[in-house]
């Protein structure tokens, strides 16, 4: 009996392993003189962890998840030549094969910004390399890409590096604009002092006569509010 998406090959005691694949149902077989391997053809999800290094020599960890399963015509072949365990004999080693040839085409950082186009590139390659061993990759893709702890720590400066430097550029500005503000204070207060000097050479005293008057005229008003200060007829004696 091969159940839904298995297929079975059929070895023979005396002929060995037939050609003729076996399809999904119940089959007849010559009890003690043959025996069959069923396999399963249905797609299989595979992670294959893989650490290299890239075109700078940075060290990269990547994991690769596969959907894989057998070309069905070509079982015979599989199990005479691999085995049942094809997957676990040839998966991980033409994984690392395909992952060390893309990724040392790109340095560290044009893995991070180039990620699609070294998962295309490692899906082509590794979909071209499992048919010569008859395995269909269904889907290929990268799910874990990370860099050694010296990479990582090297980033991070960079980071903190360019935060100092956008500070220091706006400490800088802020003292740029702080003495462009005193220029232009300065600049005022030497135009209202010319005006001044304008108006005394215009008016003489009077200017003067005027501000005191003002300056008068303030304080008394100032007195007028205070609760402290109390105000006495002129020429009567108050004891």
């Amino acid at each position: 009996l091969v159940d839904a998406g298995h297929r079975a090959v059929i070895f023979d005691r005396f002929r060995g392993v037939q050609d003729v694949v076996v399809g999904e149902g119940t089959h007849f077989l010559i009890p003690w003189v043959q025996k069959p391997i069923i396999f399963d053809c249905r797609s299989r999800p595979r992670n294959i962890p893989v650490i290299t290094g890239s075109k700078d020599l940075q060290n990269v960890n990547i994991t690769l998840r596969i959907l894989f399963r057998p070309v069905t015509a070509q079982l015979p072949r599989i199990f005479t030549s691999i085995g049942e365990d094809y997957d676990e004999r040839v998966l991980p080693s033409i994984t690392t094969e395909i992952l060390k040839s893309v990724v040392a085409r790109f340095d560290a950082g044009e893995l991070i910004t180039q990620r699609e186009l070294v998962s295309r590139q490692v899906s082509e390659d590794l979909t071209e390399r499992a048919a010569t061993f008859g395995l269909i990759l269904d889907d290929v893709s990268l799910t874990h890409l990370t860099f050694g702890k010296e990479f990582t720590e090297a980033v991070e400066m960079k980071q903190v590096a360019q935060q100092e430097a956008e500070r220091a550029r706006f400490i800088v500005e802020k003292a740029e604009q702080q003495k462009k503000a005193a220029v232009i204070s300065a600049e005022g207060d030497s135009k209202a002092a010319e005006l001044i000097a304008n108006s005394l050479a215009t008016a003489g005293d009077g200017l003067i006569e005027l501000r005191k008057l003002e300056a008068a005229e303030d304080i008394a008003y100032q007195l007028s509010r205070s609760r402290n200060i109390t105000y006495l007829p002129s020429g009567q004696s108050v004891l």
